[in-house]
């Protein structure tokens, strides 16, 4: 605050700057009893340091006058003109009488009376200096004087390098002979504080020659204008370009607020603070502000123009309460910014509900406050602080206004960045509720899979993948790619995945699988596509998938895979050779009326297949052929284990922030030995069925499966009659030992079976009905020759000791 010394100001100050004398005029201005003060260093009421020339007077023992900035009792700043004249006591010791400065500037002292023309210099509101043809001091008016802080006829005959030695009035001394050379008129622009006050100015210095009738250049004048405000102004309009420029360069809540703090920083404040509801940090919808209540916000940035933000008294990344009533927490329901000095009651009222941010406030001499609501849409997010303390010029109206413009541009581009993390973590965690949550135990082989959203800020895509148990201990493995990114993707994916499943239950081959992929992809497009008209409605092909569908057979080691517009997979083999299986190419899904092709690949017990999607070959922005070279790269030697196997294919693949989502999934195979399965022909007779209850029978004793076998004979019993009755041959039995029993009859017919429920006096019928109440799970799958039915029951329990 920039203040006027009352005329009765007196403060006597001896030689140690013990105050001794203090007047009625002090306690007014500055606010502290004579018992407050009196006995105490000065200097603990100076808010800044005094200036350069008073310091000197004050070390020679003169006289001295000058810009003071003071500390009010309330902790505010004070700045003030105040004269100090040099006294001695009666042991000759050095005391100071400080008052204050005339208020109205002397005139100087003439033979007659003054000249318009002398009162004109001698007054005009603008610091005018004259100087000869040596570029020394001629005259000077009052205001000049008081800028220098010198009296005119200390400075007279003086140069400006010789009043003031060292920058920039060296500077000044080089512009001014420059002027006295060449007869032109130099302007100058400089930013600093002046030797005679406390505060740093922008001043604009015209420095023009004086001439005789001859055109001789016989001096110059020196007119200097502050220009403070008008930079201001420039710095203000600077400060809302670069918020326009900086702020929301991300889809990030906290490096928002933090861009809002540093824009804030760099142009009009010392130290920021932006606290957001506890509702809109965590990315929720914000909660009304209750007015009667205490509001819990988060510290999300702060920012200073000291290393390390020493203000602060809340971390960022923090949670803390504002009171009751408290002055943030009216701001915040009122919806408008303020303004705050440290005398205000309700900023005091504030600052000592906290002995830690007391303690700052004092520490730092923090004198001008302003508190912004960050509101958009209507909605009130949390508050933005703007605090002064090294800047002496407390907050102006004009700042309070850049401070809204600025807060409202942030808050917009927070509230889309809130509404961004919210819509990309539900759809994050609707697609990681549809995808596997961990490996399956199973016999057929081992997998491990990674699954990476992408990073770079987009929508999460469509990806996906299954690890499908089959009948037989055969397992089905999936990769899919839906079309498009966000909550649409991922709700389609979860459609695929579920059809997939449903559709593998019925152990559909992979082409036929994917044929009937394709026509629900077609469907979903006629239904949900932007011009869509029911059933009739032509596809848009706006919904569309890629998808690799394999089965592997650990009895067999045969894998049957089919693709439709997917990346091929790439098999390792044991001895580490690398190579992509060539699978027939099909159509993406949803495009309809082309066929897909599945192709059977026998495998080497200990092989190795990689499935993935096409994020992981073009992550880092590679082509597909380079994605591919580096992935063999990382697949490529001895057998590792699976996890680590995924850890090397990522770093190696991933040479930057992937910009699409990825999935990658290893799959080891293993091989059911002799051991675990047995396969016999059964010829098309009736006595078969006695064959058949016999071999299974003694293959449950060779096993130890002996409590087993009255419920496996009756089902092999029943199966091998239901093949004789209504299939055809060839007929086969299996048994597969695996983590369950498994008992097979495969026949020669196509027909599939059908449960129904006989009437009381049919002779048949009851069969698939009894092996369905016997066996835990039971169906049929179409073979190249015909069908199997299949039955499965656990195994029992170990025989305690």
């Amino acid at each position: 605050m920039q203040g006027r010394a009352p005329e009765d100001l007196a403060v006597v100050v001896d030689a140690r700057g013990v105050i001794r004398v203090w007047s009625d005029g002090a306690r007014r201005l500055l606010g502290y009893e004579p018992e407050e003060v009196v006995g105490r260093v000065v200097t603990r009421l100076l808010a800044a340091g005094l200036p350069g020339s008073t310091r000197r007077h004050m070390a020679d023992g003169q006289r001295w006058a000058g810009e003071v900035a003071l500390r009010h009792r309330d902790g505010g700043r004070v700045v003030v003109r105040l004269h100090g004249t040099p006294l001695l006591d009666a042991d000759r010791g050095r005391l100071w009488l400080v008052t204050g400065a005339p208020a109205h500037p002397a005139r100087r002292a003439g033979h007659g009376a003054p000249t318009l023309w002398d009162l004109t210099l001698a007054q005009l509101p603008v610091p005018v200096a004259v100087y000869d043809r040596e570029a020394r001091l001629v005259a000077a008016n009052e205001i000049m004087a008081q800028v220098m802080g010198r009296s005119e006829e200390e400075m007279k005959g003086l140069t400006l390098r010789e009043i003031e030695p060292g920058p920039p009035f060296d500077e000044y001394d080089r512009l001014q002979r420059e002027v006295l050379r060449t007869g032109e008129t130099i302007f100058h622009e400089q930013h600093g504080t002046a030797p005679g006050e406390t505060r740093r100015h922008a001043w604009s210095m015209f420095m023009s020659p004086l001439t005789d009738e001859t055109g001789a250049v016989q001096g110059l004048s020196a007119t200097v204008f502050d220009t403070t405000e008008q930079d201001w102004a420039r710095r203000r309009l600077a400060v809302l370009n670069e918020a326009s420029l900086r702020i929301g360069s991300t889809l990030d809540v906290t490096r928002t607020a933090e861009e809002l703090a540093e824009v804030a920083v760099s142009g009009f404040a010392d130290f920021v603070t932006v606290d957001l509801l506890e509702s809109v940090a965590l990315g929720d919808e914000p909660e009304p502000v209750p007015p009667h209540a205490p509001v819990t916000v988060r510290r999300t940035a702060q920012r200073s123009v000291l290393e390390g933000c020493p203000e602060s008294v809340v971390p960022s990344g923090d949670t803390t309460l504002y009171p009751v009533d408290s002055l943030p927490v009216r701001t915040l329901v009122a919806g408008q910014g303020s303004r705050h000095r440290p005398g205000d009651p309700g900023l005091r009222e504030w600052v000592r509900s906290s002995p830690a941010r007391e303690e700052s406030v004092g520490r730092h001499m923090i004198h001008s406050v302003m508190m912004v609501p960050l509101r958009a849409r209507g909605v009130t997010l949390g508050l933005v602080h703007f605090l002064r303390h090294r800047t002496p010029e407390p907050f102006s109206e004009d700042d309070l206004l850049l401070a809204e413009e600025i807060v409202a541009r942030a808050a917009v581009s927070v509230d889309n960045a809130r509404r961004y993390t919210r819509e990309r973590r539900t759809a994050l965690a609707l697609q990681r509720s549809l995808l596997p949550d961990r490996p399956p135990d199973l016999a057929a082989m081992r997998v491990a899979y990674r699954y990476l959203p992408a990073g770079s800020g987009a929508d999460i895509g469509g990806d996906w993948f299954d690890v499908i148990p089959l009948s037989g201990t055969r397992v089905a493995l999936v990769v899919g790619d839906v079309v498009g990114h966000g909550i649409h993707a991922s709700a389609t994916m979860g459609r695929l995945r579920t059809a997939v499943r449903t559709l593998a239950d019925v152990d559909l081959a992979p082409d036929e699988l994917l044929t009937q992929l394709d026509d629900l992809v077609i469907r979903i497009d006629r239904e949900e596509g932007p011009d869509a008209r029911g059933r009739s409605a032509e596809a848009s092909g706006q919904v569309g998938a890629t998808c690799l569908y394999a089965v592997y057979d650990p009895v067999s080691r045969r894998c049957t895979m089919a693709r439709a517009g997917h990346p091929p997979p790439a098999l390792v083999t044991p001895d580490g050779a690398v190579r992509f299986l060539d699978v027939p190419t099909g159509p993406p899904l949803g495009l309809g009326g082309l066929p897909f092709e599945a192709v059977d690949v026998e495998l080497e017990e200990n092989s190795l297949l990689a499935l993935y999607t096409d994020g992981l070959l073009k992550a880092a922005d590679h082509d597909t052929d380079v994605g591919r070279t580096l992935l063999s790269e990382a697949l490529a030697g001895p057998a590792e284990a699976l996890e680590e196997t995924c850890e090397q294919v990522l770093r190696t693949v991933l040479t930057g922030r992937p910009a699409d989502d990825i999935v990658l999934m290893l799959a080891r195979t293993a091989a059911l030995g002799a051991g675990k399965v047995r396969t016999w022909q059964l010829p098309p007779e009736p006595t078969a069925v006695a064959r058949a209850r016999r071999l299974a029978g003694e293959q449950l004793a060779a096993w130890g499966l002996a409590e087993a076998e009255f419920t496996t004979e009756l089902i092999v019993s029943e199966l091998v009659t239901n093949a004789l009755r209504y299939g055809g041959s060839p007929i086969e039995l299996r048994l597969i030992r695996d983590s369950a029993l498994i008992c097979e009859v495969s026949d020669g017919s196509s027909t599939a079976p059908h449960l129904r429920r006989a009437r009381v006096f049919d002779e048949g019928g009851r069969g698939l009905l009894l092996v369905a109440q016997l066996s835990e799970r039971w169906g049929s799958r179409q073979t190249p020759t015909g069908k199997t039915i299949w039955a499965e029951q656990p195994l029992p329990a170990e025989p305690s000791l």
